[in-house]
């Protein structure tokens, strides 16, 4: 009789303990999601208590003591990563916690087109996701991140690759410019700058030259095309004559190009300083870095562009000045 009493008393006083044992067995299991897809953000320095509290308030986890005991026998309590978290699907909360401390936040997509300046650069991030695009452009003339990045120029104009790129809410100027610049020293493989070096361009000058081609070409064909008739000017001394080197060293440029743009001089007003400008004037992508070191074995000394987005190439200015009669003026 008393041992069935005991029985009965033990069994009464775990009673409780075997049901939050079951309640948070059930609970581990159970995956729910939240009612819509939502985005949390977690910035840096949040606390475990601030997170979890977020977490139970867009119902992505059904039990914050749940929640934080299962942090703490995990020993996660302080790993969690800073970030944007999107939920959709249904998870476990051991689930949603691996994503946390794995830092598995929500990308950001960027896609910087050929021929763009790094003020371009800079307007396209203030209009996207980028969190820290305030930085970019100022960053863009430090000289010394350019030393770091191993760049002998007095900015990244022309150093940072058109490409698309991938970041989260972490990314910081600094890191998305490293990325940029790297990609950018990637493309420039030693068997392009030693065919660069043939036509007598280092690396500073090749990406000079191809990012005025990158300007001036309406599409990847006339590329080579256009880089002849460049070298061929280069090799003569004859002035390159680029609208798109002269509208760059304007200073607020409001889109129309006058005569007395023309004659004003500038580093960049290749009408009267001779040879290449002092540096590049966007960024050049993979087709205008190869025309720039291979250009075509043709005589054109001169270009006109037609209005469909092609060019009407000349080898001598009496033919030129007959087809900007023809293509340009008339139009």
């Amino acid at each position: 009789m008393k041992r069935c009493l005991l029985f009965c008393i033990v069994v009464l006083a775990l009673l409780p303990l075997l049901i939050c044992c079951g309640a948070y067995a059930l609970f581990l299991r159970q995956a729910i999601s939240p009612p819509a897809p939502i985005t949390i953000s977690i910035a840096r320095g949040s606390s475990f208590g601030s997170v979890t509290q977020k977490l139970q308030q867009a119902e992505v986890v059904s039990n914050i003591i749940g929640f934080k005991v299962l942090a703490r026998l995990r020993g996660n309590a302080t790993a969690i990563q800073a970030g944007d978290y999107h939920f959709a699907e249904p998870a476990t909360p051991g689930q949603i916690l691996d994503r946390l401390v794995a830092g598995d936040v929500e990308l950001h997509r960027l896609t910087i087109p050929e021929s763009f300046s790094r003020k371009e650069i800079s307007a396209r991030l203030q209009h996207s996701d980028f969190q820290d695009a305030a930085a970019f452009l100022t960053l863009t003339d430090d000289a010394a991140l350019i030393r770091e990045l191993g760049i002998k120029a007095a900015s990244l104009e022309g150093y940072l690759f058109p490409e698309t790129y991938t970041f989260d809410s972490r990314t910081n100027s600094r890191q998305l410019i490293q990325a940029m610049v790297n990609q950018c020293l990637t493309e420039l493989t030693p068997a392009l700058l030693a065919k660069a070096k043939t036509q007598n361009l280092n690396r500073h000058q090749l990406l000079t030259l191809a990012s005025i081609i990158q300007k001036e070409a309406g599409n990847n064909s006339e590329m080579p095309l256009i880089s002849a008739a460049f070298h061929n000017r280069l090799r003569r001394g004859i002035a390159l004559q680029a609208d798109p080197t002269v509208i760059y060293g304007i200073k607020d440029f409001d889109g129309n190009l006058t005569r007395r743009h023309l004659r004003e001089i500038t580093p960049y007003n290749t009408y009267r300083v001779p040879g290449l400008p002092p540096g590049p004037i966007a960024s050049p992508g993979r087709a205008a870095l190869q025309a720039a070191a291979n250009p075509a074995a043709v005589s054109y000394l001169y270009f006109v562009a037609r209005g469909d987005g092609t060019h009407k190439f000349s080898n001598t200015l009496r033919e030129h000045n007959a087809a900007v009669r023809r293509y340009q003026l008339k139009r």
